[in-house]
């Protein structure tokens, strides 16, 4: 089985999810096919398949986030020393070549990713773009408007 990358904090996250689930949701779920069952004929009980449905779910879900746990390679970001260059977890500095817009993205994995608080995820087109590169150089990343071009600002490992 081969590893994937993950940052200490999306592991956490990984963590408290999966006890989430083994500790609030699935005895919730377990509670109500025992209260579905109390109400009688199965054949047409729209609770119980509900509740049945759920449990696939959760069940499903289980067996998902405990299968990337252990595969998982937990890189802690404020302990790398890449010498300057972009790797996962690293936080870059940008700044857009054709209006000079300034953005900063930290490279994580598949499950932590949100652009919306600057997390970009391995396999994305800017990810792949800034892996390797150092402050200073160019990326050129493809979009569906064309190539766009980033210069490394800064690279850190926070």
């Amino acid at each position: 089985m081969s590893t994937y990358p993950i940052t200490k904090r999306g592991a956490e996250m990984l963590k408290t999810e999966l006890h989430r689930l083994k500790t609030v949701d699935r005895p919730a779920v377990i509670q109500a096919i025992a209260d579905a069952r109390a109400q009688g004929d199965l054949s047409e009980n729209a609770d119980y398949d509900a509740a049945k449905e759920r449990q696939g779910f959760i069940e499903g879900r289980i067996a998902e986030v405990e299968g990337k746990l252990s595969a998982a390679q937990v890189i802690d970001p404020a302990v790398l020393d890449a010498g300057g260059r972009v790797v996962f977890g690293a936080t870059v500095e940008l700044s857009d070549e054709d209006n000079g817009n300034e953005m900063t993205y930290q490279i994580v994995g598949e499950d932590e990713a949100d652009l919306k608080q600057g997390l970009v995820n391995i396999s994305s087109p800017i990810a792949r773009a800034l892996i390797g590169k150092e402050e200073g150089d160019i990326a050129e990343v493809q979009t569906p408007g064309g190539t766009r071009r980033f210069e490394i600002v800064a690279v850190h490992y926070r």
